[in-house]
């Protein structure tokens, strides 16, 4: 039986009279109905036999897909026009529709001299005229490659987009984070320091929690250093810096107050804990190899720690009592760190 791309209307209703003739169909359920919204879909069409998967009657569309001619599919079966790998999702896909009573659709996807083509198939068990068990399958062909590709061209541009804007807010919390840092430590000026200490009274004020407040001062750089001048002092900085940032946690806060003045918070953390923090920190300072022009320059610090609440109950006295004990530290020959002391409240 042969075929054009589009036929007229009663060439239509013949062939599908044959057709229906030739297979044993119900007369009116498939004819009339199913051919005319095939051609006006233009879309690929075939039958197979149930029991054996082999094609009995293959529209031109249809044929095109597979890339040969009606007369050439028909009597195949799709492991001999396919091969095994590509055949399996379709005779799945038809064992599917063979066992539930309603049409069956399932997604396929053809590759023919490497080029891809996405289909929506809907498949349907055509009933006998006599009553007998269905032994004929008929598949609709919806091509969705255009779809699919206007699809992904859409989703990969949102997904662009997506990435430019993340790029974008990253970049601008990174060029707002380094305005509020100093060029030389990396650390966070005393605007930042401020806020934060702020908001950290405030939390632990409605939460009942304990933090730490640390006072830093760099000590008196030893001779050799002081030799070198200004450079030596900026690999010093550079150098503190470094270990304050790798000595505090995301949730912390280290600031350069001013020169040599330098201050941590530690949220969340006792008096005793920030004091075990703050002593190896101190020691890290102590043995840390800062060279310039060959020479070891060495430096360490002096630092107080206090905490909130238990030696003040207030930012200003935290920030006093840090420094009390920094002065301490300092009265005791710097390198040291000293705990300010505890407030006992009386009745």
């Amino acid at each position: 039986m042969t075929e054009t791309m589009q036929s007229p209307p009663a060439e239509q209703a013949a062939r599908a009279r044959e057709l229906i003739a030739t297979l044993g169909l119900v007369q009116g359920s498939f004819g009339a109905v199913l051919f005319s919204l095939i051609e006006r879909l233009e879309a690929p069409f075939a039958i197979k036999e149930i029991s054996s998967g082999r094609y009995v009657h293959v529209n031109l569309r249809m044929a095109a897909v597979y890339g040969r001619t009606p007369e050439q599919m028909v009597g195949q079966t799709d492991l001999e026009l396919l091969g095994s790998e590509l055949s399996a999702p379709l005779r799945s896909a038809e064992q599917s529709a063979f066992a539930q009573a309603l049409p069956f659709t399932a997604e396929h996807r053809v590759e023919r001299d490497r080029q891809r083509r996405d289909f929506n198939v809907t498949r349907v068990v055509l009933p006998v005229a006599t009553g007998a068990a269905p032994r004929h399958l008929c598949s609709v062909w919806i091509e969705t490659t255009a779809t699919r590709q206007r699809d992904q061209q859409l989703t990969n541009a949102l997904q662009q987009l997506e990435q430019q804007q993340i790029a974008s807010e990253t970049l601008r919390r990174e060029s707002q984070d380094q305005a509020l840092r100093d060029n030389v430590t990396g650390l966070y000026q005393r605007v930042h320091f401020d806020d934060q200490l702020r908001r950290e009274v405030d939390l632990s004020s409605r939460e009942h929690r304990e933090f730490a407040l640390v006072s830093i001062v760099l000590d008196p750089l030893p001779e050799n250093a002081r030799a070198l001048g200004a450079p030596a002092r900026l690999r010093v900085l550079e150098a503190l810096g470094r270990l304050l940032r790798g000595n505090t946690r995301a949730m912390d806060a280290s600031c350069r107050l001013d020169e040599d003045r330098f201050a941590i918070l530690l949220s969340g953390v006792g008096l005793a804990t920030a004091h075990s923090r703050m002593e190896g920190l101190r020691r890290q300072c102590a043995t840390q190899i800062v060279v310039l022009d060959g020479r070891d320059l060495g430096f360490s610090v002096s630092m107080g720690v206090a905490s909130f609440p238990h030696t003040a109950h207030s930012q200003e006295d935290l920030m006093q009592a840090a420094d009390l004990a920094l002065a301490e530290a300092q009265r005791r020959g710097g390198n040291h760190v000293t705990l300010a002391s505890i407030r006992f409240d009386t009745a």
